[in-house]
């Protein structure tokens, strides 16, 4: 299985509607005003760190993992340059866009852009960071405002590098209106969705998620199941679950066929995100068994 939606930091130091983020330890952090359990109270000193995560997934039975960023972390790229070095066959790696000029993309593969959070919100003012993955062969992951505040002027960027790939985040924003305009842009051909903080999304309804299920099933009515990946949102949704509980209620489901969830957990996002060579994930059997 391959998670199209993680984060690793070194030291987080970010900034959320201009108040500092920070670790607290125990896994909490400020966030802004208030404090939050950012991450698992047992990642006591504040490091999200790759060794950790690689722990997780062995345990989980994910193969691959795709990290992206977020401002509330602060910029991380020095870090995730490092990983990627040292992780090449099971680690992908995003630079953050920042409204500060282009970033640097060397030995990374794709570029974050948390749209959502731009102080300027109209993409089509961001058309050089489009045009800078699109001529060094590098995808953009996406986070966008809420339902299709931003769909209009990211439509205009898909049509203007239909060559470039585009992996929307948090699954359209699934519980706001109009969610589903989201997905419709992977209609086009380059064009995929991932469920990052899908958990996160539901989280007043639990475990199994259900409602998340049928969100999965309505997307695939509307893009198709060939246009669909996995993501955990790991470490903040492990908060409230396990790694395997952000992938096993879909698993369990008997609403996707066999077919569909091999397409959601492993190859769609091995094409996109050009994944080879991923090891063979052996089941390992735990205490409470």
């Amino acid at each position: 299985m391959i998670d199209a939606h993680l984060h690793l930091w070194k030291k987080q130091q970010g900034m959320v509607n201009g108040l500092p983020v920070y670790d607290l330890g125990g896994g909490k952090s400020q966030f802004g005003a208030v404090v939050r359990q950012m991450m698992p109270a047992y990642m006591t000193d504040g490091f999200n760190s790759v060794e950790r995560l690689l722990a997780n997934m062995d345990f989980a039975q994910v193969a691959g993992a795709v990290v992206t960023q977020e401002y509330i972390d602060g910029n991380q790229d020095s870090y995730l340059r490092q990983v990627r070095q040292e992780h090449p066959l099971r680690i992908r790696v995003s630079a953050l866009y920042e409204e500060n000029g282009l970033p640097d993309i060397s030995g990374m593969d794709g570029i974050k852009i948390c749209a959502g959070r731009l102080k300027d919100q109209d993409l089509t003012h961001h058309e050089a960071v489009f045009a800078h993955a699109a001529a060094n062969d590098r995808f953009i992951g996406i986070d966008l405002a809420d339902g299709d505040l931003q769909t209009g002027s990211l439509r205009e960027m898909i049509q203007q590098y239909p060559h470039l790939r585009i992996a929307i985040g948090h699954f359209g924003m699934v519980t706001t209106q109009n969610w589903q305009e989201q997905i419709r842009l992977a209609q086009h051909p380059n064009v995929f969705v991932e469920s990052g903080g899908i958990t996160w999304l539901f989280n007043s309804e639990f475990y199994p998620y259900p409602s998340a299920v049928r969100a999965i099933l309505e997307a695939r009515d509307i893009c198709g199941m060939n246009k669909l990946m996995w993501g955990s949102d790991y470490p903040r949704t492990m908060t409230a679950i396990t790694y395997r509980m952000s992938w096993d209620f879909i698993d369990k489901s008997s609403l996707m066929t066999p077919e569909e969830k091999q397409l959601f957990f492993h190859e769609n996002a091995q094409q996109f995100y050009r994944f080879e060579n991923l090891p063979q994930m052996p089941y390992v059997h735990h205490m409470a068994e």
